[in-house]
């Protein structure tokens, strides 16, 4: 029989400022440890950009240093594989949405690789949950809160959530039709917004109660979280565009279908980066590429500038300027902790005889350096103070091994333990260039691939829609990309047919 003795230590306290509440607030799970993290992902219908690598960069560092601290992260991003950019991308170029979305997707996932982002549990795609969205539209529809037009298209009627701009603080008489509301004749007001869009002959449609369609952008993300997550989980994520009107439109539409509150406990909002002080977009012609960008920078360099501000401003962008500074900072903690590290092998070899303890002072120092990075961590992920901390002991490695003197492996595990307590989160010290390529499926992959989809299907129609989506993510890897269409799944080798 087991005792209170062996149970797993309480995470360490965190606290995360709410956009919601505007102040510092104690993360606090539903059901300790576990934290269903939810971050609004990506919608591939242009190459990822530099912009995007702050947002999820810093995300990781959230789930990574959350999971140190003993919580059970649950971390889930969506991905909008279909939506009216990437149609009419796709008809730019000539071809469908999902070779648009795939080629793209696919990029992002190899470039976030590269950056050292590898926390996400599960990358959701809309198309996949097209049963769950029309389940909460049917919802939506039975209680009052949504209603059809007469195209084929499903509107909800915002006036019917009173607290609708309370994250933002924006008011929706305030917001001019045509500017950030899209103007409708068949809405009833015009703040009202599509959740499912009436299908037209030349785009991808299911089929539904209100006729052929497809989902409306802001009610994708409610139903796969609400599917995957709960309808009630600790933290939403995302930059801080997003917060108006998506993420107001996501607190109505999981509320008011779920009848449960809060969606989210805490609301947080990465802060946007800039081009020598102005917004980057495509409008400006000033966006830079992330692909580009690490063909260009290392990976570490690129990642410790992504992480060189706090999280909730913006950070400015300034071309090499800002890589040259980021690659200065970077040796500053690189030169000590390589250097120890070059000294911790060579005692592997012996000589033990020859070497020194460590004065007991620099134990105790080296336990309160970890505590200072996990307090800056634990105050709202301050990375900032992380790497000042971690600066200022780098000063002081260097001091104590001025003298030349070989220590015991044991001590120079000691001085290491700050640098690599704070690596286990920030994940720019160990980030090594080298993405493995996914292998060649051979001739005979497709019955192995019919089977595979086979089990999907299975898992979909238990439910265990986790598991359906590790199943693709796994074709992915093996360079298949899988198509879920209205008339069923088809599949294709990337680069092929």
């Amino acid at each position: 029989m087991s005792s209170v003795t062996d149970r797993p230590p309480l995470p360490r306290p965190v606290r995360i400022h709410d956009t919601l509440r505007g102040e510092v607030v104690p993360l606090v799970p539903r059901v300790s440890p576990r934290v269903g993290m939810f971050v609004c992902g990506l919608t591939p219908y242009k190459p990822s950009h530099l912009g995007h690598g702050r947002t999820f960069v810093f995300f990781d560092v959230v789930a990574r240093f959350l999971r140190q601290q003993g919580y059970r992260v649950f971390y889930l991003q969506n991905v909008t594989d279909l939506d009216d950019k990437t149609l009419a991308q796709a008809r730019e170029e000539g071809t469908s949405y999902f070779e648009v979305s795939e080629r793209n997707f696919s990029g992002y996932v190899r470039d976030m690789e590269r950056l050292g982002v590898r926390s996400v549990n599960l990358y959701a795609r809309c198309t996949d949950y097209v049963p769950e969205i029309l389940l909460q539209i049917q919802e939506l529809m039975a209680k009052g809160f949504a209603y059809p037009g007469p195209t084929g298209d499903v509107y909800y009627e915002v006036s019917r959530f009173p607290s609708f701009g309370a994250l933002s603080r924006q008011r929706m008489e305030e917001v001019r039709p045509g500017a950030r509301v899209e103007v409708d004749p068949h809405k009833r007001a015009p703040e009202d917004f599509v959740i499912w869009k009436g299908g037209n002959p030349d785009e991808p449609a299911w089929p539904s109660p209100y006729g052929p369609g497809r989902p409306g952008w802001h009610i994708e993300d409610t139903a796969i979280t609400v599917t995957v997550l709960g309808p009630r989980y600790e933290i939403h994520g995302g930059g801080v565009e997003l917060k108006f009107p998506h993420h107001e439109a996501e607190i109505a539409l999981a509320e008011s279908a779920t009848g449960l509150a809060p969606l989210a406990q805490i609301w947080m909002h990465a802060g946007l980066l800039n081009m020598r002080g102005e917004k980057m977009s495509k409008s400006l012609g000033n966006v830079v590429g992330l692909s580009e960008t690490l063909h260009e920078q290392p990976p570490d360099r690129v990642r410790f500038f992504l992480l060189s501000g706090l999280y909730r401003s913006p950070l400015d962008f300034a071309g090499e300027e800002s890589f040259a500074e980021a690659a200065r900072g970077l040796e500053r903690l690189r030169a000590p902790y390589d250097r120890l590290r070059a000294l911790r092998a060579d005692a592997e070899g012996g000589g033990a005889d020859h070497r020194r303890e460590l004065p007991a002072s620099f134990r105790e120092r080296s336990e309160r350096v970890v505590e200072a990075i996990r307090g800056a961590l634990a105050e709202d992920f301050n990375v900032r103070q992380a790497v000042a901390e971690m600066y200022g002991w780098g000063r002081e490695v260097n001091t104590v091994l001025q003298g030349g003197e070989s220590l015991l492996a044991s001590g120079l595990d000691v001085l290491l333990e700050p640098f690599r307590f704070a690596d286990e989160s920030l994940g720019f010290l160990e980030l090594r260039e080298g993405v493995p390529s996914p292998s060649s499926p051979g001739p005979e992959i497709g019955a192995l691939v019919d089977l595979a989809l086979k089990a999907r299907e299975s898992a979909r129609r238990r439910g265990d829609f986790p598991e359906a989506d590790r199943i693709r993510e796994g074709l992915a890897g093996a360079g298949i990309a899988l198509e879920d269409t209205p008339q069923g799944p088809r599949w294709k080798r990337r680069g092929g047919t």
